[in-house]
């Protein structure tokens, strides 16, 4: 990152996680049946993190054709020492600010009353919903409130001023809606609000308006880029848990042939990618697949990763 080179784009940290997500929904939807009330909730969720990853390719697409330099951090995950949490999809540092991005990709139409709440109205199947959302401006405000204490915690006074100050002038937040079929209506919106709402195709323009009294060379944006990646944890919330109860239950209900295998013997050299621990081969006892053999994981239940005969991979 020289002087003289080129505008650059320098990601420090790109993210999986939420392909990851997806994989493992799909797997406990391919072994409920159609029928099953379950699936309906599996399907909207699939749906929801497919939208959330195309937008989160849309705005990492942006950036690293914005034709600037910037170094950007995907997926930051701030903790407090007092157990504030702050989940950012994008943290992006310009020549002249710090931006955390929340990055909305969101199925329908958007509006924004007077009072500042967010609307969606939204069609899934055949039926029409409208509901409130959180507001992604409070999620952003939260964010900004958790960097700021992580970057200020083990400093003394006069550096946790100096850097309350920093922060404070150098760091916005926007909000990203990502879905070009998105209608947003805000005619009625709070100016404050209406101004941290863009369009994906209108980020780089955003990054490339913001301006202030300091310019920070490339170096000084690499190495506050690496301050900040420091601070990134690795401990996620767990969403899926709420769909693997509910999928335990399921198997319950449908006397599952999982909870009923048989183990007999363990797989040649091979582990479960999940854990890393053993697979054994199963026998099912009962269900539509009573008598077929499978590879599962030796710690099930704990670990449902599961390889068919076939080697097509699922959970359960």
């Amino acid at each position: 990152m020289g002087i003289l080179s080129k505008n650059e784009v320098v990601i420090l940290k790109k993210s999986t996680a939420s392909k990851e997500y997806l994989a493992k929904l799909q797997a406990l939807r391919q072994n409920v049946s159609d029928e099953d009330s379950l699936a309906d909730e599996l399907d909207k969720e699939i749906a929801i993190v497919n939208a959330g990853i195309y937008g989160e390719e849309s705005v990492l697409f942006e950036l690293q054709n914005s034709d600037m330099d910037l170094v950007v951090i995907q997926d930051l995950f701030l903790k407090t020492k007092d157990g504030r949490t702050a989940q950012i999809d994008f943290f992006v540092i310009t020549p002249y600010a710090n931006v955390i991005i929340e990055c909305k990709n969101l199925f329908g139409n958007i509006t924004i009353n007077e009072k500042g709440d967010f609307v969606r109205t939204f069609n899934y199947g055949k039926r029409y919903y409208k509901s409130g959302i959180y507001s992604p401006i409070t999620q952003n405000e939260r964010h900004l409130s958790v960097y700021k204490e992580c970057r200020q915690e083990d400093k003394n006074i006069l550096i946790r001023a100096a850097l309350e100050k920093g922060i404070s002038s150098y760091t916005k937040s926007v909000v990203v809606l990502a879905n070009s079929g998105t209608v947003v209506h805000d005619k009625y919106a709070p100016k404050e609000i209406k101004n941290q709402v863009i369009r994906c195709d209108r980020l780089i323009r955003y990054l490339k308006s913001i301006k202030t009294d300091v310019k920070s060379s490339k170096k000084e944006m690499l190495a506050l880029g690496e301050k900040v990646l420091v601070l990134d944890v690795k401990e996620r919330t767990d969403y899926l848990k709420k769909y693997q109860e509910l999928f335990d239950e399921y198997l319950v209900n449908n006397n599952s042939d999982i909870a009923d295998s048989e183990t007999t013997v363990e797989s040649e050299n091979d582990t479960c990618p999940w854990c890393g621990n053993k697979l054994v081969l199963r026998t099912a006892t009962k269900g539509k697949n009573a008598g077929n053999k499978f590879y599962g994981c030796s710690t099930f239940p704990k670990c449902r990763f599961i390889r068919n005969i076939k080697g097509i991979d699922c959970e359960k």
